[in-house]
């Protein structure tokens, strides 16, 4: 059994290390018909751009999970996850004076990440009309790229201290289910 078990953690290290060496993905592509913003807030990093567009909430989202879900290199499937914060993070993570009536991340666990913000005027006064064009929404994405010798580094030390404290736990339960037993006889 505990040959199996080696052979099964093995592989899976393997694998882990194969996902983890994968290339960054490039900036996010935009959504089709979109236009994109030159507002010097919007300009400030090549890590962040913002975006006019009549796509909703859940196009845009859609949009960027289709371009994320695949490696860009070997089109392998990548564990993809949405998480959901609420708009008043939007000028923690974003930037401040942000505005946002929506604000996700699409995640690569131990890798990278995008996060999507929208903001969709509700008040007439928010209209947002740019280049004889009246949009639904301006959305910002901002790309958190990962360093591949920092992700490695952690995925070694995941994968050494796996085992450890495997063991450690299998020990003290153990260790807990005498100690019951001796209470108990």
């Amino acid at each position: 059994m505990g040959k199996l078990v080696r052979i099964i953690y093995f592989l899976f290290a393997l694998i882990f290390l194969g996902y983890l060496s994968l290339p960054n993905f490039e900036f996010p592509k935009p959504p089709p018909d979109s236009l994109q913003s030159n507002e010097p807030a919007d300009t400030e990093t090549s890590l962040r751009r913002a975006y006019f567009t009549n796509y909703t909430r859940e196009e845009v989202i859609e949009h960027y999970l289709k371009q994320m879900k695949r490696s860009p290199i070997s089109n392998i499937p990548l564990p993809t996850y949405r998480l959901n914060y609420p708009p008043e993070e939007a000028q923690t993570i974003i930037r401040d004076q942000t505005r946002s009536t929506f604000l996700e991340e699409i995640v690569h666990p131990l890798r990278e990440s995008v996060f999507v913000n929208g903001f969709e005027p509700k008040e007439s006064k928010d209209t947002i009309f740019i280049d004889g064009r009246l949009w639904r929404q301006k959305i910002i994405i901002r790309y958190i790229p990962s360093n591949l010798f920092v992700r490695i580094v952690i995925g070694v030390l995941i994968l050494i201290l796996t085992p450890i404290i495997f063991r450690s736990g299998e020990q003290n339960l153990k260790t807990f289910v005498d100690r019951l037993k001796g209470d108990y006889a």
